[in-house]
């Protein structure tokens, strides 16, 4: 066998071992981002899904990985393997065509009151407008939390189940005007988080900054898993409304 030969086949060999342990050492973080996202996805969603699915986006992080970039190798892998898990749980489709009308539905109401009132739209006021009782506003708020899959890296992407808004994410960072698109959009959605109510504008911070889950969170304000749920969707669906310029 010819020097060169042995040297590609002994790099190969090397390149493999040192994604086997590139990987084995990062797996703790997959089954992590994996617990962190079940919390908030329907019982239909198995953990072990999760992990195949992250496990494949590690691998795929340590194959592109490039340290000259300035990240550090958790901080872009974190972001690959959340992404392959939510990707996977998309194409499912799990939520029904209601869901999603009635998650719109409920945005519209926000818009409308708050555009009258020039005040937070409250939860009695957005039932009212629905023409729906309380406890059916809570139900439909319950139903569309599954479909809030949405970090503040991720809420760009072409989904209908994130914030409603039609941005092709598989372009940006390609052309410049796309780029610029997306600043344009954080920039718009921080203002948006700005204004929200104090408690959402809590519950979101906690859950996606601090990583807490829906039940550490009740624990800190007091409130049961499933009223922070609530809390939480419907903080996504008065930004929905807020960021209606940005929605196809």
């Amino acid at each position: 066998m010819m020097l060169m030969q042995k040297i590609a086949m002994y790099s190969d060999e090397q390149l493999q071992a040192n994604l086997t342990a590139l990987v084995e050492r990062h797996s703790p973080m997959v089954k992590r981002i994996a617990h962190h996202l079940q919390g908030r996805l329907p019982a239909n969603v198995q953990i072990n899904d999760l992990i195949q699915s992250g496990m494949v986006g590690l691998l795929e992080a340590a194959r592109k990985y490039d340290a000259s970039k300035g990240a550090s190798f958790e901080t872009f892998a974190s972001i690959r393997v959340r992404g392959a898990m939510l990707d996977d749980v998309r194409k499912e489709d799990w939520a029904p065509r209601s869901v999603h009308r009635n998650a719109r539905n409920i945005a519209q109401a926000i818009k409308s009151i708050e555009g009258r009132t020039g005040r937070d739209a409250q939860d009695t006021d957005i039932a009212e407008e629905l023409g729906i009782s309380l406890d059916d506003y809570y139900r439909h708020l319950q139903d569309s939390a599954g479909a809030r899959l949405f970090s503040f890296d991720d809420i760009t992407r072409n989904d209908e189940s994130v914030l409603g808004i039609q941005e092709n994410s598989s372009k940006l960072g390609v052309d410049p005007f796309d780029k610029i698109q997306q600043q344009h959009f954080k920039s718009n959605l921080a203002k948006a988080i700005a204004t929200l109510p104090d408690r959402e504008k809590l519950i979101l911070a906690l859950y996606y900054r601090e990583e807490l889950n829906l039940k550490e969170i009740g624990n800190i304000l007091g409130v049961s898993e499933s009223r922070v749920s609530q809390i939480h969707s419907q903080a996504a669906l008065r930004l929905r409304s807020r960021l209606v310029e940005w929605q196809g």
